[in-house]
């Protein structure tokens, strides 16, 4: 993350800056930041709603160039939507669409008006929206498309959030990173080494597993996908003691995939455009465990990545071969594009061995879930009503949609194998990811699991107006909120 968060002292009207960014609820007077632009504009923005050219819809952007009357080269006014209606979601994407509106050329000083009024984690939210719409995804490109700015700037009222919203920021930013990074860049042994750069700039713990301690440890399942590609495989496990050695520990794990052309059963070339960001549920971890660790979070969190390329060869694995995963279960392999689950089922294993109280898992895992909820909503499936429902909420809190899918013992009946313990698929395409889900529950005991499938939200085709194509960094502000509910007593239900 090139950009961070500083407060400034300086009044809207009077700075010297790029442009000032203030905010308008639909329906509403103009208030705060606004209304002295306002007035020192004599009147500008109030014609400008009085004409409906300035609107208050969430993400509308209004801009006014070298206005006069203010010192700012520019004006951007945008919409926050109806103020009963407004939350963190709405507060980060407010501030990110305003920022990418910004970030069209390169810009040394912006700031922000926004926050007054507002709950110290709508404002948390804001700044991380805008540090992150001002970023994307043309890493490579010599004429970029986004600039990060030189400074961004927000008024005093706001510093308590500054310091979390970049911490914050920071991991949304790293996972965004790893993600759009291209699968030569990113593949097991440099994500690790990219980790264990994390982990010595924030004081974290760092153990990584590579194919020979992989063999010891009889992880047969990750190590049968990782069989036909030259990159070896790694497993990578960061610890956050922020609680006590008596406290229990929160697991986060991540499905790793750096480059998935779907082995022998092997994906078109419109489906394998994209798969670099098979590794985003582990690029997510390692960006909320980065966030946690800055925070200095009180709570004992594991974050495990299981790291593999699913490639072909001659020694990749094959349609009909039994595997036999960490945990001593057997796998009947019956389509090698279901890998993710293969590599999630060794680690959750360990994860369980380490003693996790609770345990999360994140992964792209199925097209199921994206034709059941859409790109913009994760699937949540759980053995744990209660662990289910915190989860969600924490979601929810943080304006990252998430919806349960149900685990119905029928599910578990598709998984049943003639010839192995259990098989890698169900019967059939329908109910795909609740399959998956229920093929990962079989590696976690009793211990209290919840499973994010982030096929939809963590990667995008196509820009929205608040933030770029490709990686969104999605779900580790949830990661950071449930580390951060961990020592409350309370039950978290979510409304439907």
């Amino acid at each position: 993350m090139s950009t961070t968060a500083t407060v400034t002292t300086e009044p809207a009207t009077t700075i010297d800056a790029n442009a000032v960014v203030v905010g308008h609820f639909q329906d509403s007077d103009l208030r705060g930041a606004a209304a002295h632009l306002d007035e020192a504009t004599g009147g500008a923005l109030a014609r400008l709603v009085a004409t409906e050219d300035l609107s208050g819809k969430s993400g509308a952007i209004t801009r006014l160039l070298a206005p006069h009357g203010v010192q700012a080269t520019a004006i951007v006014v945008v919409g926050l939507g109806k103020e009963e209606n407004f939350d963190r979601g709405a507060a980060f994407r407010a501030a990110s669409a305003a920022a990418k509106s910004l970030a069209d050329k390169p810009r040394e000083r912006v700031a922000f008006y926004l926050g007054e009024g507002w709950t110290q984690e709508c404002v948390e939210a804001a700044v991380c929206g805008a540090l992150a719409g001002c970023e994307g995804q043309d890493l490579y490109r010599a004429e970029k498309d986004l600039h990060p700015f030189g400074q961004l700037l927000w008024p005093p009222a706001t510093q308590p959030a500054l310091a979390s919203a970049n911490a914050i920021a920071v991991g949304v930013g790293l996972t965004r990173r790893l993600v759009n990074e291209p699968a030569s860049e990113i593949y097991p042994e440099s994500f690790a080494a990219r980790a264990a750069e994390v982990a010595q700039q924030h004081g974290l713990e760092i153990e990584t597993w590579d194919r020979a301690r992989l063999e010891q440890e009889r992880c047969g399942a990750l190590l049968a996908v990782s069989q036909g590609s030259v990159r070896e495989p790694r497993l990578v496990i960061l610890r956050h003691r922020g609680g006590g050695s008596d406290q229990p520990t929160l697991a986060l794990v991540g499905k790793g995939v750096t480059f998935d052309s779907g082995g022998l059963s092997l994906k078109p070339s419109d489906g394998m455009k994209t798969m670099k960001c098979d590794m985003a549920g582990a690029a997510t971890v390692l960006g909320a465990l980065s966030a946690i660790a800055q925070l200095n979070l009180p709570v004992n969190v594991i974050g495990l990545m299981g790291l593999t390329e699913n490639m072909v060869n001659g020694a990749s694995f094959k349609l009909g071969d039994v595997l036999t995963a960490r945990s001593g279960k057997t796998i009947e392999v019956l389509n090698t594009d279901a890998e993710g689950r293969l590599v999630l089922a060794d680690t959750l294993d360990v994860a369980v061995e380490l003693g996790a109280a609770k345990i999360i898992d994140l992964a792209t895992l199925t097209g199921a879930c994206v034709v059941a909820l859409g790109t913009d909503v994760a699937g949540l499936m759980t053995n744990d009503q209660t662990w289910c429902h915190q989860v969600e909420a924490a979601a929810q809190a943080c304006g990252e949609p998430a919806w349960q899918l149900p685990m119905f013992q029928e599910f578990s009946a598709q998984i049943k194998s003639k010839v192995a313990d259990i098989k890698n698929i169900g019967d059939g395409r329908w109910g795909g990811a609740i399959t998956a889900a229920k093929f990962l529950e079989e590696f976690v005991g009793d211990t209290p699991w919840t499973h994010i499938d982030i096929a939809g939200p963590a990667f995008l085709e196509s820009p929205k107006s608040w933030i770029d194509a490709g990686a969104t960094g999605a779900f580790v502000r949830t990661l950071v909120e449930v580390a951060r509910r961990w020592n409350d007593d309370v039950t978290y239900l979510p409304s439907r």
